[in-house]
Protein backbone atom coordinates (compact mmCIF):
# COMPACT_ATOMS: atom_id res chain seq x y z
CA UNK A 1 0.00 0.00 0.00
CA UNK A 2 2.70 2.28 0.89
CA UNK A 3 4.57 1.32 -1.95
CA UNK A 4 1.43 2.32 -4.43
CA UNK A 5 1.40 5.96 -2.25
CA UNK A 6 5.01 6.33 -3.31
CA UNK A 7 4.90 5.78 -6.82
CA UNK A 8 1.87 7.88 -6.97
CA UNK A 9 3.61 11.29 -5.11
CA UNK A 10 6.54 10.45 -7.49
CA UNK A 11 4.73 10.79 -10.78
CA UNK A 12 3.01 14.07 -9.34
CA UNK A 13 6.41 15.30 -8.39
CA UNK A 14 7.37 14.20 -11.88
CA UNK A 15 5.20 16.14 -13.41
CA UNK A 16 4.96 19.03 -11.62
CA UNK A 17 9.05 19.37 -12.48
CA UNK A 18 7.49 18.83 -16.06
CA UNK A 19 5.09 21.70 -15.97
CA UNK A 20 7.94 24.30 -14.36
CA UNK A 21 10.36 23.10 -16.84
CA UNK A 22 7.63 23.99 -19.39
CA UNK A 23 6.92 27.21 -17.63
CA UNK A 24 10.36 28.52 -17.33
CA UNK A 25 11.02 27.49 -21.14
CA UNK A 26 7.69 29.71 -22.23
CA UNK A 27 9.29 32.96 -19.92
CA UNK A 28 12.25 32.56 -21.82
CA UNK A 29 10.36 32.74 -24.69
CA UNK A 30 8.39 35.58 -23.73
CA UNK A 31 11.74 37.56 -22.39
CA UNK A 32 13.29 37.33 -25.92
CA UNK A 33 9.75 38.63 -27.63
CA UNK A 34 10.12 41.41 -24.84
CA UNK A 35 13.57 42.25 -25.94
CA UNK A 36 12.85 42.01 -29.47
CA UNK A 37 9.64 44.34 -29.14
CA UNK A 38 11.77 46.56 -27.46
CA UNK A 39 14.22 46.69 -29.94
CA UNK A 40 11.82 46.80 -32.91
CA UNK A 41 10.35 49.80 -30.51
CA UNK A 42 14.00 51.49 -30.60
CA UNK A 43 14.52 50.55 -34.31
CA UNK A 44 11.13 52.36 -35.30
CA UNK A 45 11.98 55.60 -32.89
CA UNK A 46 15.05 55.65 -34.71
CA UNK A 47 13.48 55.61 -38.25
CA UNK A 48 10.63 58.09 -36.95
CA UNK A 49 13.17 60.36 -35.62
CA UNK A 50 15.04 60.35 -38.92
CA UNK A 51 12.09 61.00 -41.36
CA UNK A 52 10.73 63.61 -39.12
CA UNK A 53 14.18 65.38 -39.25
CA UNK A 54 14.50 64.87 -43.35
CA UNK A 55 11.06 66.15 -43.40
CA UNK A 56 11.76 68.77 -41.81
CA UNK A 57 14.60 69.84 -43.44
CA UNK A 58 12.53 69.41 -47.03
CA UNK A 59 9.79 71.57 -45.25
CA UNK A 60 13.13 74.69 -44.55
CA UNK A 61 14.71 74.12 -48.06
CA UNK A 62 10.78 74.56 -49.94
CA UNK A 63 10.34 77.37 -47.84
CA UNK A 64 13.72 78.95 -47.69
CA UNK A 65 13.04 78.31 -51.66
CA UNK A 66 9.47 80.08 -51.91
CA UNK A 67 11.22 83.18 -49.76
CA UNK A 68 13.89 83.83 -52.24
CA UNK A 69 13.45 81.75 -55.38
CA UNK A 70 13.62 83.19 -59.01
CA UNK A 71 11.43 82.22 -61.29
CA UNK A 72 13.57 81.13 -64.71
CA UNK A 73 17.25 80.69 -64.69
CA UNK A 74 17.63 83.37 -66.34
CA UNK A 75 16.33 85.68 -63.17
CA UNK A 76 18.96 83.60 -61.53
CA UNK A 77 21.50 83.71 -63.31
CA UNK A 78 21.12 88.07 -63.41
CA UNK A 79 20.84 87.51 -59.54
CA UNK A 80 23.81 86.17 -58.89
CA UNK A 81 26.61 85.61 -62.16
CA UNK A 82 28.49 83.27 -60.06
CA UNK A 83 25.93 80.59 -60.23
CA UNK A 84 27.31 77.44 -61.75
CA UNK A 85 25.34 75.45 -63.99
CA UNK A 86 23.59 72.67 -62.50
CA UNK A 87 19.88 71.28 -60.63
CA UNK A 88 18.28 74.22 -59.07
CA UNK A 89 15.24 75.47 -57.76
CA UNK A 90 12.76 78.01 -59.84
CA UNK A 91 8.78 78.75 -59.05
CA UNK A 92 7.98 79.97 -62.21
CA UNK A 93 4.22 80.78 -61.50
CA UNK A 94 5.27 83.34 -58.53
CA UNK A 95 6.52 83.26 -54.83
CA UNK A 96 3.67 82.32 -52.26
CA UNK A 97 0.99 81.33 -55.04
CA UNK A 98 0.14 78.62 -56.96
CA UNK A 99 2.16 75.46 -57.56
CA UNK A 100 5.20 74.28 -55.22
CA UNK A 101 8.96 75.72 -56.51
CA UNK A 102 10.39 72.52 -59.07
CA UNK A 103 13.66 71.55 -59.60
CA UNK A 104 15.53 71.85 -62.92
CA UNK A 105 18.65 72.30 -64.86
CA UNK A 106 20.13 75.51 -65.35
CA UNK A 107 22.44 76.21 -68.20
CA UNK A 108 23.81 79.05 -66.25
CA UNK A 109 26.01 79.97 -69.77
CA UNK A 110 22.86 80.52 -71.87
CA UNK A 111 20.53 81.09 -69.26
CA UNK A 112 18.52 78.43 -70.23
CA UNK A 113 15.55 76.50 -68.62
CA UNK A 114 15.37 72.80 -68.89
CA UNK A 115 12.55 70.18 -67.27
CA UNK A 116 13.65 66.57 -66.85
CA UNK A 117 10.86 63.73 -67.62
CA UNK A 118 10.54 60.38 -67.37
CA UNK A 119 11.55 59.58 -70.88
CA UNK A 120 14.14 60.86 -72.00
CA UNK A 121 16.18 58.07 -73.02
CA UNK A 122 15.69 56.12 -76.37
CA UNK A 123 12.87 53.90 -75.70
CA UNK A 124 11.72 50.70 -78.32
CA UNK A 125 7.79 51.48 -79.23
CA UNK A 126 7.82 47.20 -79.55
CA UNK A 127 5.78 45.67 -82.14
CA UNK A 128 1.91 46.01 -82.84
CA UNK A 129 -0.32 47.36 -85.60
CA UNK A 130 -2.87 49.91 -85.36
CA UNK A 131 -2.59 53.33 -85.61
CA UNK A 132 -1.18 54.79 -82.11
CA UNK A 133 -1.46 51.30 -80.34
CA UNK A 134 1.88 52.52 -78.82
CA UNK A 135 1.16 55.11 -76.16
CA UNK A 136 3.22 56.38 -73.86
CA UNK A 137 2.53 59.42 -71.14
CA UNK A 138 5.19 62.23 -70.13
CA UNK A 139 5.68 62.64 -66.79
CA UNK A 140 7.75 65.98 -66.14
CA UNK A 141 9.56 66.91 -63.06
CA UNK A 142 7.25 69.94 -62.91
CA UNK A 143 3.27 70.68 -63.09
CA UNK A 144 1.10 71.99 -65.92
CA UNK A 145 0.74 74.92 -64.57
CA UNK A 146 4.51 75.38 -63.75
CA UNK A 147 5.69 74.61 -67.43
CA UNK A 148 2.88 76.95 -68.78
CA UNK A 149 4.27 79.94 -66.34
CA UNK A 150 7.93 79.29 -67.30
CA UNK A 151 6.75 79.24 -71.32
CA UNK A 152 4.65 82.49 -70.64
CA UNK A 153 8.02 84.22 -68.90
CA UNK A 154 10.35 82.98 -71.37
CA UNK A 155 11.11 84.31 -74.93
CA UNK A 156 11.36 81.07 -76.60
CA UNK A 157 11.02 77.32 -75.59
CA UNK A 158 11.51 74.15 -77.72
CA UNK A 159 11.76 70.66 -77.29
CA UNK A 160 13.56 68.32 -79.41
CA UNK A 161 12.00 64.95 -80.60
CA UNK A 162 14.23 61.73 -82.45
CA UNK A 163 12.15 58.67 -84.01
CA UNK A 164 14.98 56.21 -85.20
CA UNK A 165 12.93 53.67 -88.00
CA UNK A 166 13.00 50.52 -90.14
CA UNK A 167 9.79 50.01 -91.73
CA UNK A 168 7.73 51.79 -89.01
CA UNK A 169 6.32 55.15 -90.86
CA UNK A 170 4.88 58.10 -89.60
CA UNK A 171 1.83 58.20 -91.56
CA UNK A 172 0.83 55.81 -94.30
CA UNK A 173 -0.51 56.09 -97.46
CA UNK A 174 -2.42 59.57 -95.93
CA UNK A 175 -3.27 57.65 -92.81
CA UNK A 176 -1.59 59.22 -89.42
CA UNK A 177 0.31 56.15 -87.84
CA UNK A 178 1.84 58.08 -85.49
CA UNK A 179 1.36 61.47 -83.31
CA UNK A 180 2.29 63.09 -80.39
CA UNK A 181 -0.25 65.41 -78.09
CA UNK A 182 0.15 68.82 -76.86
CA UNK A 183 0.17 70.28 -73.90
CA UNK A 184 -3.96 70.47 -74.08
CA UNK A 185 -3.44 66.63 -74.86
CA UNK A 186 -4.26 67.72 -78.43
CA UNK A 187 -3.28 65.53 -81.53
CA UNK A 188 -0.49 66.93 -83.12
CA UNK A 189 1.29 65.53 -86.36
CA UNK A 190 4.18 67.85 -87.28
CA UNK A 191 7.52 66.68 -85.71
CA UNK A 192 9.71 70.02 -86.43
CA UNK A 193 9.21 73.46 -86.31
CA UNK A 194 5.85 76.18 -85.77
CA UNK A 195 2.57 74.66 -85.28
CA UNK A 196 1.71 73.91 -89.21
CA UNK A 197 -1.27 71.54 -87.99
CA UNK A 198 0.41 69.54 -91.20
CA UNK A 199 2.21 66.10 -91.07
CA UNK A 200 5.61 67.09 -91.74
CA UNK A 201 9.06 66.48 -90.09
CA UNK A 202 12.48 68.43 -90.83
CA UNK A 203 13.57 66.95 -94.10
CA UNK A 204 10.17 67.62 -95.27
CA UNK A 205 10.52 71.16 -94.15
CA UNK A 206 14.05 71.14 -95.98
CA UNK A 207 13.04 69.56 -99.02
CA UNK A 208 15.52 66.23 -98.62
CA UNK A 209 13.65 63.55 -97.23
CA UNK A 210 14.60 60.08 -98.71
CA UNK A 211 12.08 60.12 -100.85
CA UNK A 212 11.13 63.50 -102.45
CA UNK A 213 7.40 62.57 -102.35
CA UNK A 214 7.68 62.20 -98.40
CA UNK A 215 7.27 64.88 -95.94
CA UNK A 216 9.35 62.56 -93.56
CA UNK A 217 12.52 59.83 -93.86
CA UNK A 218 10.38 57.08 -91.88
CA UNK A 219 7.76 57.58 -94.43
CA UNK A 220 9.46 55.76 -96.77
CA UNK A 221 9.32 51.91 -97.52
CA UNK A 222 12.97 51.70 -98.25
CA UNK A 223 13.65 48.27 -96.37
CA UNK A 224 16.98 50.39 -94.69
CA UNK A 225 17.52 52.06 -90.95
CA UNK A 226 16.28 55.98 -91.23
CA UNK A 227 15.99 58.88 -88.66
CA UNK A 228 13.44 61.68 -88.41
CA UNK A 229 14.43 64.15 -85.76
CA UNK A 230 13.69 67.99 -85.49
CA UNK A 231 12.41 70.62 -82.59
CA UNK A 232 9.04 71.44 -82.04
CA UNK A 233 9.79 75.59 -81.67
CA UNK A 234 5.95 76.82 -80.64
CA UNK A 235 5.78 77.20 -77.31
CA UNK A 236 2.08 77.63 -76.88
CA UNK A 237 1.62 74.28 -77.60
CA UNK A 238 4.91 72.66 -75.49
CA UNK A 239 5.56 70.07 -73.70
CA UNK A 240 4.93 67.45 -75.63
CA UNK A 241 2.73 65.26 -73.28
CA UNK A 242 2.32 61.49 -75.21
CA UNK A 243 3.78 60.09 -77.71
CA UNK A 244 1.62 57.37 -80.18
CA UNK A 245 3.43 55.23 -82.38
CA UNK A 246 2.36 52.22 -84.53
CA UNK A 247 2.44 49.84 -87.55
CA UNK A 248 5.30 47.86 -86.32
CA UNK A 249 3.91 44.77 -85.98
CA UNK A 250 7.08 42.67 -88.91
CA UNK A 251 9.51 41.17 -86.77
CA UNK A 252 12.13 43.48 -89.33
CA UNK A 253 10.43 46.52 -88.31
CA UNK A 254 11.32 48.67 -85.35
CA UNK A 255 10.60 51.71 -83.98
CA UNK A 256 12.83 54.23 -81.12
CA UNK A 257 11.61 57.14 -79.83
CA UNK A 258 14.46 59.86 -78.12
CA UNK A 259 12.23 63.25 -76.20
CA UNK A 260 14.50 65.98 -75.50
CA UNK A 261 13.71 68.13 -72.44
CA UNK A 262 11.32 71.22 -72.13
CA UNK A 263 13.77 74.12 -72.35
CA UNK A 264 13.13 77.34 -72.44
CA UNK A 265 15.62 80.36 -72.61
CA UNK A 266 15.16 84.23 -72.81
CA UNK A 267 12.78 86.55 -70.78
CA UNK A 268 9.79 88.57 -72.44
CA UNK A 269 10.63 92.06 -72.03
CA UNK A 270 8.22 94.91 -70.22
CA UNK A 271 8.93 98.08 -72.21
CA UNK A 272 7.79 101.61 -70.49
CA UNK A 273 4.69 101.76 -68.07
CA UNK A 274 3.19 98.17 -67.57
CA UNK A 275 -0.05 97.71 -69.91
CA UNK A 276 -1.91 94.83 -68.29
CA UNK A 277 -1.84 92.18 -65.53
CA UNK A 278 0.12 89.83 -67.59
CA UNK A 279 3.16 92.94 -67.77
CA UNK A 280 2.80 93.18 -63.70
CA UNK A 281 2.86 89.19 -63.36
CA UNK A 282 6.04 89.15 -65.93
CA UNK A 283 8.20 91.92 -63.62
CA UNK A 284 7.28 89.69 -60.95
CA UNK A 285 4.14 91.24 -59.15
CA UNK A 286 2.05 88.28 -57.44
CA UNK A 287 -0.59 90.10 -54.86
CA UNK A 288 -3.79 89.96 -56.22
CA UNK A 289 -5.37 93.35 -56.11
CA UNK A 290 -5.85 96.82 -58.48
CA UNK A 291 -3.37 98.28 -59.90
CA UNK A 292 -3.43 101.42 -62.98
CA UNK A 293 -2.03 100.37 -66.33
CA UNK A 294 -1.03 102.42 -69.48
CA UNK A 295 -4.44 102.07 -71.93
CA UNK A 296 -4.33 103.11 -75.38
CA UNK A 297 -4.41 106.44 -74.80
CA UNK A 298 -4.55 106.90 -71.16
CA UNK A 299 -4.18 105.12 -67.36
CA UNK A 300 -6.60 102.06 -66.79
CA UNK A 301 -7.55 100.90 -63.58
CA UNK A 302 -7.75 96.89 -63.83
CA UNK A 303 -8.31 93.87 -61.31
CA UNK A 304 -5.18 91.22 -61.18
CA UNK A 305 -6.16 87.93 -59.92
CA UNK A 306 -2.19 86.34 -59.79
CA UNK A 307 -3.48 82.95 -58.44
CA UNK A 308 -4.33 82.58 -62.16
CA UNK A 309 -1.86 82.46 -64.71
CA UNK A 310 -2.17 85.11 -67.66
CA UNK A 311 -4.05 82.44 -69.99
CA UNK A 312 -6.60 81.82 -67.26
CA UNK A 313 -10.24 82.88 -67.27
CA UNK A 314 -10.62 85.91 -65.04
CA UNK A 315 -6.55 86.72 -64.79
CA UNK A 316 -7.83 90.63 -65.67
CA UNK A 317 -10.83 92.09 -65.11
CA UNK A 318 -11.29 96.04 -66.52
CA UNK A 319 -12.37 97.95 -63.90
CA UNK A 320 -12.58 101.49 -65.49
CA UNK A 321 -10.19 104.46 -66.79
CA UNK A 322 -8.11 106.55 -64.18
CA UNK A 323 -8.19 110.23 -64.36
CA UNK A 324 -4.18 110.43 -64.05
CA UNK A 325 -2.53 114.01 -65.55
CA UNK A 326 0.79 114.86 -65.45
CA UNK A 327 0.18 118.23 -64.16
CA UNK A 328 -3.20 120.24 -63.28
CA UNK A 329 -4.05 122.83 -66.35
CA UNK A 330 -6.73 125.21 -65.92
CA UNK A 331 -7.47 128.73 -65.86
CA UNK A 332 -10.25 131.75 -65.47
CA UNK A 333 -9.56 134.88 -66.82
CA UNK A 334 -11.92 138.20 -67.32
CA UNK A 335 -11.75 141.91 -69.13
CA UNK A 336 -11.94 145.30 -67.48
CA UNK A 337 -11.64 147.56 -70.82
CA UNK A 338 -14.04 147.59 -74.21
CA UNK A 339 -12.25 145.89 -77.66
CA UNK A 340 -13.06 146.10 -81.02
CA UNK A 341 -10.10 144.85 -83.18
CA UNK A 342 -11.15 142.39 -85.67
CA UNK A 343 -8.89 138.97 -86.27
CA UNK A 344 -6.66 139.46 -83.29
CA UNK A 345 -6.31 137.89 -80.48
CA UNK A 346 -8.08 139.45 -77.48
CA UNK A 347 -5.88 140.46 -74.36
CA UNK A 348 -7.13 139.97 -70.93
CA UNK A 349 -6.82 141.92 -67.82
CA UNK A 350 -7.39 139.94 -64.75
CA UNK A 351 -6.91 136.39 -63.80
CA UNK A 352 -8.50 135.04 -61.25
CA UNK A 353 -6.59 131.18 -61.76
CA UNK A 354 -4.25 130.09 -64.09
CA UNK A 355 -2.99 126.95 -62.96
CA UNK A 356 -0.08 125.51 -65.43
CA UNK A 357 0.56 129.13 -66.19
CA UNK A 358 -0.12 128.02 -70.38
CA UNK A 359 -2.49 130.96 -70.38
CA UNK A 360 -0.97 134.61 -71.25
CA UNK A 361 -3.22 137.34 -70.87
CA UNK A 362 -0.82 139.91 -72.23
CA UNK A 363 -1.05 138.57 -75.57
CA UNK A 364 -4.20 136.56 -74.72
CA UNK A 365 -3.01 133.24 -76.09
CA UNK A 366 -3.59 129.38 -74.25
CA UNK A 367 -0.18 127.17 -75.21
CA UNK A 368 -1.60 123.49 -74.39
CA UNK A 369 1.37 122.30 -72.23
CA UNK A 370 -0.26 118.58 -72.70
CA UNK A 371 -1.42 116.59 -75.43
CA UNK A 372 -4.95 115.79 -74.91
CA UNK A 373 -8.60 116.85 -74.62
CA UNK A 374 -9.38 120.53 -73.40
CA UNK A 375 -12.96 122.21 -72.42
CA UNK A 376 -12.89 126.08 -73.48
CA UNK A 377 -16.12 128.50 -72.16
CA UNK A 378 -16.49 132.08 -73.39
CA UNK A 379 -19.16 134.10 -72.87
CA UNK A 380 -19.93 138.33 -72.88
CA UNK A 381 -21.49 141.43 -73.85
CA UNK A 382 -21.79 143.28 -77.00
CA UNK A 383 -22.87 147.28 -77.18
CA UNK A 384 -24.91 147.64 -80.28
CA UNK A 385 -25.78 151.44 -81.07
CA UNK A 386 -28.82 152.13 -82.66
CA UNK A 387 -27.55 152.23 -86.33
CA UNK A 388 -27.99 148.39 -85.82
CA UNK A 389 -25.27 145.52 -85.82
CA UNK A 390 -23.36 142.35 -84.59
CA UNK A 391 -20.45 141.26 -83.19
CA UNK A 392 -18.90 137.95 -84.00
CA UNK A 393 -16.39 136.40 -81.66
CA UNK A 394 -14.74 132.76 -82.44
CA UNK A 395 -12.05 130.78 -80.58
CA UNK A 396 -8.90 130.16 -82.73
CA UNK A 397 -6.57 127.06 -82.81
CA UNK A 398 -3.21 128.20 -84.06
CA UNK A 399 -4.80 131.00 -85.65
CA UNK A 400 -7.96 129.29 -86.95
CA UNK A 401 -11.18 129.74 -86.41
CA UNK A 402 -12.85 126.61 -85.09
CA UNK A 403 -16.57 128.25 -83.20
CA UNK A 404 -18.01 131.30 -82.91
CA UNK A 405 -20.76 132.77 -80.97
CA UNK A 406 -22.40 136.24 -82.04
CA UNK A 407 -24.44 139.44 -80.52
CA UNK A 408 -26.86 141.17 -82.55
CA UNK A 409 -29.62 143.92 -82.75
CA UNK A 410 -31.50 145.31 -85.83
CA UNK A 411 -34.39 146.67 -83.99
CA UNK A 412 -32.05 150.50 -83.73
CA UNK A 413 -33.28 150.64 -80.25
CA UNK A 414 -29.28 150.35 -78.68
CA UNK A 415 -29.15 146.72 -77.48
CA UNK A 416 -26.51 145.47 -74.69
CA UNK A 417 -26.60 141.83 -76.26
CA UNK A 418 -25.05 138.84 -74.83
CA UNK A 419 -22.76 135.78 -77.09
CA UNK A 420 -21.49 132.63 -75.26
CA UNK A 421 -19.53 129.80 -77.36
CA UNK A 422 -18.78 126.26 -75.35
CA UNK A 423 -15.80 124.17 -77.17
CA UNK A 424 -13.90 120.87 -76.24
CA UNK A 425 -10.74 120.18 -78.61
CA UNK A 426 -8.58 117.78 -79.04
CA UNK A 427 -4.91 119.38 -78.55
CA UNK A 428 -1.35 118.57 -79.48
CA UNK A 429 1.08 120.07 -76.76
CA UNK A 430 2.15 123.52 -77.86
CA UNK A 431 -1.35 124.19 -79.96
CA UNK A 432 -1.91 127.92 -79.81
CA UNK A 433 -5.49 129.18 -78.38
CA UNK A 434 -7.40 132.64 -78.66
CA UNK A 435 -10.16 134.42 -78.45
CA UNK A 436 -10.85 136.99 -81.64
CA UNK A 437 -13.68 139.27 -83.35
CA UNK A 438 -13.98 137.38 -86.42
CA UNK A 439 -16.45 139.73 -87.47
CA UNK A 440 -17.93 143.16 -86.45
CA UNK A 441 -20.30 146.34 -87.40
CA UNK A 442 -19.25 149.79 -87.36
CA UNK A 443 -20.01 151.40 -83.76
CA UNK A 444 -20.29 147.94 -81.79
CA UNK A 445 -17.57 147.11 -79.28
CA UNK A 446 -16.87 144.17 -77.22
CA UNK A 447 -18.23 145.61 -73.64
CA UNK A 448 -16.09 145.16 -70.07
CA UNK A 449 -14.99 147.93 -67.83
CA UNK A 450 -15.07 146.34 -63.78
CA UNK A 451 -17.82 145.01 -63.61
CA UNK A 452 -16.00 142.24 -65.94
CA UNK A 453 -18.05 140.78 -68.76
CA UNK A 454 -16.18 139.51 -70.33
CA UNK A 455 -15.41 135.63 -68.67
CA UNK A 456 -12.95 132.97 -70.75
CA UNK A 457 -12.47 129.89 -69.25
CA UNK A 458 -10.54 126.33 -69.93
CA UNK A 459 -9.00 123.07 -68.43
CA UNK A 460 -7.35 119.93 -69.41
CA UNK A 461 -10.20 117.07 -69.32
CA UNK A 462 -7.84 113.90 -70.32
CA UNK A 463 -4.59 114.27 -71.20
CA UNK A 464 -3.19 111.88 -73.78
CA UNK A 465 -0.53 109.63 -72.27
CA UNK A 466 2.07 107.78 -73.85
CA UNK A 467 5.36 105.97 -73.04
Amino acid sequence: MATLLQIEMKNALKAKDIRLEQLEQQHEILAKEVAQLKLDLHNEREINSRLAKKNDNAIETKSAARSSIPRTCTEARLADPTLTSGMHWIDPDGQGVGDDPIYVYCNTTTGSTSIPHDSEGPMNVGHCADPGCYSRAIKYDASSRQMAALAELSNECHQSIQYDCYYAPLEFYGTAISWWNDQNGNPKYFWSGGNTDNHICQCGIDGNCVESTMMCNCDSTAPVQLVDSGVITDKTVLPITRLNFGRTQLESSSGVHTLGRLECTGQVAVNGIPKSCQDLWRIGYTLSGMYNVMGTTMVESVYCDFTKLPNDSGFQKWMGYADVKSMPVYFYVQKSTTFNQANTPVPFEVVKLNIGNAMNIASGIFTAPRKGTYFFSLSGIAVIPSTKGHLDVGIALNGAVVGKGEANDYTGNGEWETYSLQLTLKLQAGDLISVQITSIATGVVLQDKNDHFTHFNGWLMQEELSQ
